[in-house]
């Protein structure tokens, strides 16, 4: 049941994400949100796969350090790369 914790956490973090970080333009609202509930809930699934049960401060650790710093990696990368996109298509296009 604390597999919830993980998701709400994860998908705060990615809400957090989209609006605190720029070019929201390049992206879906949805997108971080959603990533971040991902990371979160896989992440804790593993760990408690793994072994490490709710009175690990490992497990609690790695639940609130690692969704945020993927995210804002992840979600950085995918703006960085739709902005190339972009740019590569409007000079194929010749609208620049």
């Amino acid at each position: 049941m604390q597999i919830v914790l993980a998701l709400i956490y994860g998908a705060a973090v990615g809400a957090l994400a989209h609006f605190t970080m720029p070019a929201r333009d390049t992206r879906g609202a949805g997108l971080a949100p959603v990533l971040g509930a991902v990371i979160g809930s896989v992440l804790w699934t593993a760990l408690t796969w793994a072994g490490l049960g709710l009175g690990n401060p490992w497990l609690w650790l790695a639940g609130a350090l690692v969704p945020p710093a993927a995210v804002y990696l992840i979600v950085a990368a995918l703006t960085r790369v739709r902005r190339a996109r972009d740019d590569q298509e409007r000079r194929r296009l010749g609208i620049v």
